[in-house]
Parts: C-alpha cells; structure tokens; sequence
C-alpha cells in the first residue's frame, strides 16, 4: 500500500516520513505543501491514505478532503483538536493531533490497511438477509453468519458500507448506518455520531467527546451528544454543568 503527506511545514512533512518509515511498509509517493499542489498530483495517482493538515493556505485540509478520490482514505494531521467532530463527518480514518506519537500512528495506520482490504474489490462483500429482535444473519462466502446483538460493541459507517464491531471479529456489510440501526433498534443501541451506533452495554466511559469501548475510542457528534447522556444516563447527568 502506498501513501502521501499533504501538510504546509516541511518539519513537520519530514517527521511523518520518518515516523510513517519506523512504523509502517506503506510506500510514500510524496509529500506536498498545499493541497492544490496534491490535487493535480491525484489526478493521475491514487494514493491508498492521505496523511492530511488542516490549517493550510489556499485550501484547508477539511475542504480539500471533500474533493479526493472516493476509494483514498484520509488520516488528519494537526495541531487542533477543534476539528476532530467535524473529520469524522468527512468519513477520515482517524484523527492525530500533533506531536505525532509513533504507537499512535502505527494504531492508525494499522487501521487504515484493514479497512482498505475490507474495501478492496477483491474482498466479497457480506450482504444482510433477514433480521430478528435479537440478531442478524450475514450472508458471506456462501455461508450464513449469526451475529447476536448482544455480542456487537459498535457499527462503524464507512463510505458505502458499514462495519460491524464484534467480540470477536469485524464484518463490512452494503447497508448504510441509517437503515441498520433501524434493524436492531433496542434500547441498548444508540446512534452518537453521523458514523457511529454504540452497544451501551460495552461502555466502558465516556467524555463530553469521547466514548471509550475496550480499545475503541468513538466520537460523539455534537447534534447527538444531548440525546446520548440523557438515554446512556437515565437523564441523571449534565456535562454541561
């Protein structure tokens, strides 16, 4: 898999080849100072991650990441932590606030390489064939997978697709958040984000930002985060307070 690195400081375009050298065998492209530069350069190339800053002249990071090619998977890279709700949104892997840390962008990168495999052509795409109160089956290679709904943590809106989260494994299924939701809509699931619905059952904790499920960090989105707290909680908590 091969990548670029669009960010305006060359600093800061030199640490991320060396930390994207240490931790990863991604193959850099190159890297550009502005994003119009990278535009042209993308309309011959198409790299598989976008390494992207925000805060950029002529075009900022979360406009440019509006125009790139569907199938390119973009990682935000920036010192403001501000713009984290809004890169999701934007349907970015993830989100790394600067100074880069190197166990956090291998995590990332790591990610971003599973769900590019998940997305491949190459890879059959599980296709949901009937629903019940308490599970789903998923029709994948010929077989019939069961997936109880007690056993999935979260489900994960990606492109054209979602991801469900598991005990145990993670399956892409051609369905858009929206509808699976509707599908098993207890009590228990709960849309936070414009990508995300989360089992509350698996919460471990959780900020004014931030849901925490075992290793998983998922976003809370701002239009959703009022309705979550009062359903998650009952109506007892106020983190505006």
């Amino acid at each position: 898999m091969n990548c670029i690195i669009i960010d305006d400081e060359p600093l800061a375009r030199e640490e991320m080849q060396m930390l994207i050298n240490e931790t990863s065998d991604l193959t850099i492209l190159g890297d550009f100072s502005n994003a119009m530069i990278a535009l042209d350069f993308l309309k011959n190339n198409e790299p598989d991650i976008i390494f992207l800053d925000i805060e950029m002249p002529l075009v900022n990071g979360l406009d440019f990441a509006e125009k790139i090619p569907k199938n390119c998977l973009v990682i935000f890279t920036t010192a403001y932590s501000q713009y984290a709700l809004k890169s999701y949104e934007l349907d970015a892997i993830d989100y790394l606030l600067k100074p880069i840390d190197k166990n956090r962008l291998e995590k990332s990168i790591n990610k971003a390489v599973l769900y590019k495999n998940l997305l491949s052509n190459s890879t059959p795409k599980n296709t949901l064939e009937s629903e019940s109160d308490d599970f789903l089956f998923i029709k994948a290679d010929r077989k019939f997978y069961k997936i109880n709904h007690v056993d999935i943590l979260f489900i994960e809106g990606l492109k054209d697709y979602v991801v469900i989260h598991t005990k145990s494994q993670k399956l892409i299924t051609a369905m858009n958040l929206k509808t699976i939701h509707q599908k098993i809509s207890t009590k228990s699931f709960i849309r936070v984000s414009k990508s995300y619905v989360v089992n509350t059952d698996f919460i471990d904790s959780f900020d004014n930002h931030t849901i925490f499920i075992n290793e998983n960090e998922v976003p809370i989105g701002e239009v959703y985060r009022a309705n979550f707290i009062s359903q998650y909680s009952n109506g007892l908590l106020d983190l505006d307070q």
